[in-house]
């Protein structure tokens, strides 16, 4: 049943990819003129701020590949991987179709009115992501022990990516970029779902 799970979280993931490809297409081909936002937009933020974000989970994915032989974890990082690195894709190539910059003067989740947050410790930049020795920990975990702190870790991510895709969802101002968004919230609400199974199975909680 968590295998069907998994795959029909892969599969939607997919089926949406290719709707927000096309549909970019169409916005930027029919009316992009007009929905060009600006650099200060929320938009922007949002694209450069989740790119960010996405880049790590995928790191995070890739490094628990190599230290568990447990397939369904491996299944679930290699699918985590390649959804949030298209996705990553889809939001530098926007910011690169706007002709705005990838970095900011401003603060992670400025455009969210979250610029002066509290940082949650070094290399932790955003809501949810892993501080550097976070990371660092991991790559030093092994079997069942990097099991449970990936999907700890993972699980704590995605919280911290569903809050930033909502608030896209309510302040993004291109169609094609909000329906993204919602997608995120949907398919990483799944995998928590899913993880949070994974971690009972395993005797242990999402939180760290």
């Amino acid at each position: 049943m968590r295998r069907a799970q998994a795959g029909w979280i892969a599969g939607a993931a997919a089926a949406a990819l290719v709707a927000v490809g096309a549909l970019t297409y169409a916005v930027t081909e029919d009316d992009g003129a007009d929905r060009t936002p600006s650099a200060d937009s929320a938009d922007a933020g949002f694209a450069r701020d989740m790119a960010i974000h996405h880049q790590q989970a995928v790191e995070m994915s890739y490094i628990v590949r190599d230290r568990t032989d447990d397939e369904e974890v491996r299944r679930l990082a290699y699918d985590v991987a390649q959804t949030q690195a298209n996705q990553r894709g889809m939001l530098l190539g926007w910011l690169d179709l706007w002709e705005l910059p990838k970095v900011s003067a401003k603060p992670p989740m400025a455009w969210m009115g979250m610029g002066d947050m509290p940082s949650e410790g070094e290399g932790a930049l955003m809501p949810g992501m892993a501080t550097d020795a976070q990371m660092e920990k991991l790559q030093t975990l092994s079997g069942r022990k990097a099991e449970v702190y990936y999907l700890q870790l993972m699980t704590k991510h995605h919280r911290g990516g569903i809050h930033m895709a909502e608030g896209c969802v309510q302040r993004c101002g291109v169609e094609v970029e909000k329906q993204l968004a919602q997608g995120m919230v949907e398919g990483q609400q799944s995998e928590i779902d899913l993880m949070t199974g994974m971690l009972k199975e395993r005797g242990a909680t999402p939180e760290a």
